[in-house]
């Protein structure tokens, strides 16, 4: 009798696998499934689901963020069939316990689901999911009967218009391939993010701004956001390295991804190659610490094996080259961004490349305004707790799943296949927070650079009627007044500013007042 055959689904609980439920029910969909076929004595064998279902006592359902209560009348036949049924119907496809599941049932309980409905929708999903998963054929004819279905159901996930599958009678609408494939579920805040067109706003905002004045934004935005994605690594580079990375995020969605313009983004990024290697890592990689006495390594996050990088960055690659193309631009920004963050392909530059991708899909498909890029990593910056919270969110439920050892090294040395986790990973927390920067950057962050310059030219103007000085002079006296609340400090009055009277002091700090206040543009990063 085979494993899916015999009855071993588990009854009701109170912890899942060191996962309180709210109350005693029964798990069902992926949870039953991963109880009964992915987990050993230590655990689950795969990252689990952020939410998980069971069925509870009472009559409604009971919503927490890791658990769904359904109701006794939800309950699924105690089979494989029925929990599979179950998890396509409510909890959405999870790519990678699917990949695995099928993988330890084998051919012949998926056979025999087909063969049982050769027309039911949901067994249909089933096969081609097995297939277009494990690159295996089913020993079943071809469905020559039944109305085409979906592979994602677009009501919970976001799909794509996808393409027919004549064998199943499914049409495929994955967001992207076997090799990569991220998913992002529908909320109420993706929802909203999506309706308020932000790609539209920012066009409108760009279009009342002077060609001139723009160009001066869109500078200084590469410039900030530069700079910004080296203070979220924690690095103070020289200047020059600031604005080569500054104006290699300006050429960002020129050139299609490939593995040469990843290398070429990372020796732009690393600078000084000495004591980093470039390219593909060749070793493990990890984020987090060492400790102090040992040096062995506390991770937070391990990135895949370095003999999976090349099918995960030629997953990521075609993704880039063809699917991202058919979703929501800001929604595949964070698939391809934070799935090369977690894929961690190098041994240095991964944040900041990450972050470059984000500018690179928003760019290729035409969502920033041409020649503007938003500061995207000014916002993460701002919100970076929230960031890390975000990066967590996926990091914690994958690290108990992956056996590593220490290396001599005092690195890291993956043990178990984990390439699929990196394949599959649920990017919703990750694309409501990419939309929030977006939003941010859009709806503050360009109209007050914009309306900072227009001020700042008044200033100049104005300045310029009541004393003539050089344009260095007078940046160094905005900057005073800046610093000191729009007045001239008294060192400043007695040393740089000394030839000022007292009335043309007094005119210009009142010009100074009149356009930008206390505080408005007090806290613009220049």
């Amino acid at each position: 009798m085979s494993g899916a055959s015999r009855n071993r689904f588990p009854g009701p609980i109170t912890v899942f696998h060191e996962r309180s439920l709210p109350e005693r029910a029964a798990p069902v969909g992926y949870a039953a499934l991963i109880d009964s076929f992915l987990a050993t004595s230590s655990g689950p064998s795969v990252p689990l689901p952020r939410q998980l279902a069971a069925i509870g006592g009472r009559h409604r359902a009971i919503d927490t963020d890791e658990w769904r209560l359904y109701s006794p009348r939800y309950e699924p036949p105690p089979t494989l069939e029925g929990h599979l049924t179950f998890a396509l119907k409510y909890e959405g496809l999870n790519l990678a316990v699917l990949k695995r599941l099928f993988l330890a049932v084998g051919p012949a309980d998926v056979e025999a689901i087909v063969r049982a409905r050769p027309t039911g929708r949901y067994a249909r999903r089933v096969w081609f999911l097995y297939e277009w998963l494990t690159g295996r054929t089913l020993d079943v004819p071809s469905a020559e009967m039944g109305a085409y279905v979906l592979a994602l159901d677009p009501d919970l996930q976001l799909g794509t218009v996808g393409e027919n599958s004549s064998r199943h009678r499914v049409r495929n609408n994955l967001p992207g391939t076997p090799a990569f494939c991220p998913l992002v579920f529908r909320t109420p805040a993706i929802e909203e993010f999506m309706a308020m067109n932000l790609a539209e706003r920012a066009r409108e905002v760009v279009s009342r701004a002077p060609r001139d004045l723009l160009a001066r934004t869109a500078a200084f935005l590469l410039l900030k956001d530069s700079r910004s994605s080296y203070v979220i690594e924690g690095e103070r580079p020289p200047q020059d390295r600031i604005q080569r990375w500054g104006r290699a995020i300006g050429e960002a969605g020129r050139v299609r991804l490939s593995l040469d313009e990843l290398l070429r983004l990372q020796r732009i990024v690393i600078g000084d190659e000495r004591f980093v290697r470039l390219g593909l890592r060749r070793e493990g990689g990890f984020v987090g610490e060492h400790d102090r006495q040992t040096h062995a390594p506390i991770p937070d996050h391990i990135g895949v094996r370095p003999e999976d990088l090349p099918s995960l960055v030629e997953g990521m690659i075609a993704f880039d080259r063809g699917a991202e193309e058919r979703l929501d631009a800001v929604i595949a920004a964070a698939m391809l961004a934070f799935g090369f963050v977690y894929i961690h392909p190098f041994e240095d530059g991964n944040g900041r490349i990450h972050r470059y991708l984000i500018h690179h899909v928003l760019a290729r498909r035409g969502y920033s305004p041409q020649g503007v890029h938003f500061p995207v990593s000014a916002a993460i910056l701002e919100r970076i707790d929230d960031y890390c919270s975000v990066l967590e969110s996926y990091s914690r439920r994958l690290l108990p799943v992956i056996q590593w050892q220490s290396t001599d090294k005092n690195n890291v040395e993956v043990l178990n296949d984990t390439a699929d986790f990196y394949r599959f990973f649920d990017a919703t927390p990750h694309a409501e927070f990419l939309y929030a920067c977006v939003r941010q950057t859009i709806e503050r962050d360009l109209p007050d650079e914009i309306k900072f310059l227009e001020s700042f030219d008044r200033f100049r103007v104005l300045v310029e009627s009541i004393v003539d000085m050089p344009d260095r002079t007078l940046d160094n006296l905005f900057g005073f007044l800046r610093q000191n609340s729009g007045r001239l400090s008294t060192r400043a009055r007695e040393k740089e500013f000394a030839a000022f009277t007292d009335d043309e002091t007094r005119r210009i700090e009142q010009s100074y007042s009149e356009l930008f206040g206390t505080g408005a543009h007090q806290a613009i990063a220049r």
